[in-house]
């Protein structure tokens, strides 16, 4: 709770509070641009697909599916679950407005551009059109001078001075 102030000329710290909108946004912080929340999503999703192609590929592993090396078949598995994790922790933060998911966003997308081209071009259009249209998005917002301004906040650490 705070006091009114002393002084007539400052306005109260709760009148002050009052015309601030709905999302929070204070002087020194812009609002969340739609480009954050298009971003965080597109990533989000991407996430869920590598959980669920993990979850696909531990249940062949599972069911006694034909492998060449099983331990090289685990390791895939870790890995899958492991950028899936990241991923999802890289949309969380990046619509909390940290600065470091950017690079994390933009290298995901970077590797689905890299993968979505030859599924388009090998015969699986609609699945590389699929990949293709929401990391080329992506990586359009995430240069977005908006975008930019909100994602910028450091971590928790103090100020150096």
């Amino acid at each position: 709770m705070s006091r009114a102030s002393e002084n007539p000329s400052e306005p109260d710290r709760d009148s002050a509070n009052a015309g601030t909108p709905a999302g929070g946004a204070s002087a020194g912080v812009p609002a969340r641009p739609a480009g954050i929340l298009v971003i965080a999503v597109i990533v989000a999703l991407e996430a869920t697909a590598l959980l669920v192609a993990a979850i696909w590929y531990g249940s062949q592993l599972l069911t006694g599916a034909p492998v060449l090396s099983f331990w090289g078949a685990v390791f895939t598995l870790g890995l899958l679950l492991a950028f899936s994790t990241w991923l999802f922790a890289v949309s969380t933060f990046l619509f909390r407005g940290y600065r470091w998911p950017r690079a994390g966003a933009l290298v995901a997308q970077l590797f689905t551009l890299t993968i979505g081209f030859p599924t388009m071009s090998g015969g699986y259009p609609v699945a590389g059109l699929a990949m293709l249209v929401p990391a080329v998005l992506a990586i359009i917002l995430l240069f977005d001078k908006r975008v930019i301004a909100f994602a910028s906040r450091a971590g928790g650490a103090p100020p150096a001075l």
